[in-house]
């Protein structure tokens, strides 16, 4: 069983969130977690000016996904920052390209569940995923967030991320805040949730 994890990020932490989500997907027995990252829209000098290169560089060794790998995978998971509450232009422009798939119906009935960052502790975590989920919705897919069942979402003593909607990262507004070991458990936790969903489903 396969389980896809497709995600943009500039700076590196959904890229961080979104590996320790394949980690998990793993840890569950017989399941191929693939790591793929979108593409990217903005030009190399627009990238510098943001301080964004050598983010993008140290990701350039995970291959870009395809639209076609969508429809291959029993189980998919997408990591994108926060952009305004809702999802970045560049998982915007991928999703856009996935008419094909939704003519056909390639995406009814497998599993969809999301991940994202924000700089601040409410800089819109919820919004992104509930509004991403109108596009899984639209597909046909399986809905599948983080249950309560990870205690890490119980914390009180120290600022996290993650909610029962997603896996979630908090990089400050500097961006100098990496994913926390709780948040990383929380993803972890996540994808080998989705994964066993999908094993039920496709059993």
């Amino acid at each position: 069983m396969k389980v896809l994890v497709v995600y943009y990020s500039m700076y590196g932490h959904v890229y961080k969130l979104a590996e320790a989500t394949a980690e998990g997907a793993r840890s569950a027995e017989n399941v191929e977690a693939v790591l793929r990252r979108v593409p990217e829209t903005l030009p190399e000098s627009v990238l510098e000016k943001m301080g964004a290169v050598e983010a993008q560089k140290l990701q350039a060794h995970v291959p870009l996904c395809t639209v076609d790998e969508l429809g291959e995978a029993d189980a998919i998971i997408f990591g994108t920052p926060t952009r305004f509450g809702n999802m970045c232009g560049q998982m915007r422009q991928f999703l856009d390209a996935t008419g094909q798939l939704w003519a056909k119906g390639a995406l009814v009935g497998k599993v969809g569940s999301v991940i994202t960052s924000s700089n601040t502790q409410h800089g819109g975590q919820e919004s992104t995923i509930l509004s991403f989920h109108l596009t899984l919705l639209h597909h046909g897919m399986v809905v599948v967030g983080l249950p309560y069942a990870f205690q890490g979402q119980f914390m009180m003593d120290e600022i996290s991320g993650c909610s029962p909607y997603g896996a979630s990262t908090i990089a400050g507004g500097d961006g100098s805040r990496f994913p926390s070991e709780n948040e990383l458990a929380g993803a972890q936790y996540q994808g080998e949730h989705v994964a066993n969903i999908a094993k039920k489903l496709t059993a």
